[in-house]
């Protein structure tokens, strides 16, 4: 009797598959910078291209990989290219996606050490790893109090973050009745939208964020947070939770951790720090600085799918006490009981953040890590910080623009004299042309273009044609 089809792809097949779609992905990359950066297909365009049913029959694999480049690609934003200069960026490399390829195949669903004793054990080695590349304080280790995980993103960081805060001032009481409405949250007026989300869903209310002013830096005021928390204080409530930023979104300004942390040790209020991009940063010893403070703070967390080559998703969690984390987050039905949990001897990373199951990014991570070695990494973060320098020393020269705030890193905020039609009139043309992708915040009340140096493959004449590109286009919108 002869075996019945299986609609399986053989190994034969996967092979060959696989190596036409690595050979796509080598093309892409090798002709990424010709192509458009902000994708200019209209509303709806995509999903008029495609069939209206599902295929009763399987296709070819040649054909779904051409319809990726006729169909899909024209949709596609170009993260990868060396001209995306806007938001922060979220940077790929060969050995992340190679490191991505294998976490796939290998379909490890880590939840527990038991579930792939590799996908824990080598989780926790490369979150030590990352407190030495960065100078990070000695709690954050995994043979201390404390220890780290991987995240998603700083969203999830900053939730698991404000949950354990919430236990921890409650006495584990939030979680058995619910919060009081009582508990006050703390960030400035430039934390990340995640921030309010975070206080949303984990039943703190909306009203019960204050959002503390900044320097001219755009910096928290310590001076305000102490004000408004003897304040809340006054008026019986109990503060839990302070977010301190090392390089916000609209601005990178960086807040001052060792007032922050002093007064949030005083007052026994949980600190989370969150380094998004800019945490990369301190990779090199003489950018550091940025850190002052953290030993003070109860968490911390930063992106390597941001700016350290590693592809998305992928966020590095650091609490001091990893205890407070798991009492908050460990629920243990009895399918998922076992000898090695109950041993207390392993991690189980279950415990550590919100979704139960879990997907082995420490491959990625860690093929970053041993292909460029921390030298290849300083290389690229130092000359990704040196031509954003340059591109602010360009705008000092133009007397039609401004700085906005003197730029720490690799971000540049700057804007032309003329006012916000012209700078949105600028960048709606310089985004149009595909050229180039920049976005804008507010600053001061007052719309202000944002440059942001940190694509994996952007060099120097990348960031002299955009500024040549800036200033063509600004030639045109002053007629």
């Amino acid at each position: 009797m002869s075996e019945r089809k299986t609609y399986h792809m053989s190994a034969a097949d996967f092979r060959r598959h696989g190596r036409a779609v690595v050979d796509w992905i080598a093309d892409y990359y090798e002709q990424l910078e010709a192509l458009p950066v902000l994708s200019q297909v209209l509303p709806g365009q995509i999903r008029a291209g495609l069939p209206a049913h599902p295929p009763l029959n399987g296709e070819a694999f040649e054909d779904i990989l051409q319809d990726i480049t006729d169909l899909i690609l024209p949709g596609v934003t170009h993260w990868q290219s060396p001209n995306f200069f806007a938001f922060f960026p979220a940077n790929a490399s060969g050995p992340a996606i190679l490191g991505d390829l294998l976490s796939s195949g290998l379909g490890v669903q880590g939840m527990l050490w038991a579930t792939s004793p590799a996908c824990t054990e080598l989780e926790t080695h490369v979150l030590d790893w990352v407190v030495e590349m960065l100078g990070l304080p000695a709690k954050f280790l995994s043979i201390s109090a404390g220890g780290g995980v991987i995240q998603d993103t700083a969203s999830s960081a900053a939730l698991c973050a404000l949950l354990a805060a919430r236990e921890r001032a409650t006495n584990f009481a939030a979680n058995q009745q619910g919060s009081d409405g009582r508990l006050v949250a703390y960030a400035s007026s430039q934390a990340h939208s995640s921030i309010e989300k975070a206080v949303k869903v984990a039943g703190i209310g909306q009203q019960n964020l204050r959002l503390i002013g900044v320097d001219e830096k755009f910096a928290m005021r310590p001076d305000f947070l102490a004000r408004q928390i003897e304040e809340d204080r006054q008026g019986g409530r109990i503060p839990f939770f302070v977010v301190a930023t090392v390089g916000t979104t609209s601005s990178n300004g960086i807040d001052p951790l060792p007032q922050i942390g002093n007064i949030c040790r005083e007052n026994n209020i949980w600190l989370h720090v969150d380094g998004a991009m800019a945490g990369t940063a301190a990779l090199c010893p003489e950018y550091r600085w940025i850190h002052d403070g953290l030993e003070t703070a109860d968490s911390y967390c930063f992106n390597p799918h941001k700016w350290m080559f590693t592809n998305f998703d992928c966020d590095c969690f650091y609490v001091a006490d990893r205890n407070i984390l798991i009492q908050t987050l460990s629920i243990l039905p009895e399918y998922l009981r076992n000898q090695a949990t109950e041993s207390g001897a392993v991690i189980d990373y279950r415990d550590w953040h919100i979704p139960l199951g879990r997907r082995f990014r420490a491959l990625k991570l860690w093929f970053v890590i041993r292909h460029y070695g921390i030298e290849g990494l300083r290389y690229h973060i130092r000359r990704h910080i040196e031509l954003a320098q340059e591109f602010a020393d360009w705008i000092k020269k133009d007397d039609r623009f401004e700085i906005v705030v003197s730029p720490p890193l690799n971000l540049v905020c700057f804007r032309h004299r003329g006012g916000d039609d012209i700078n949105q009139n600028m960048m709606d043309r310089l985004n149009r042309s595909g050229d180039l992708y920049l976005t804008h915040t507010m600053m001061h009340d007052r719309l202000t273009l944002r440059l942001c140096v940190g694509q994996t493959h952007t060099r120097r004449r990348h960031v002299v044609n955009a500024w040549r590109r800036i200033q063509d286009v600004a030639t045109k919108v002053e007629k």
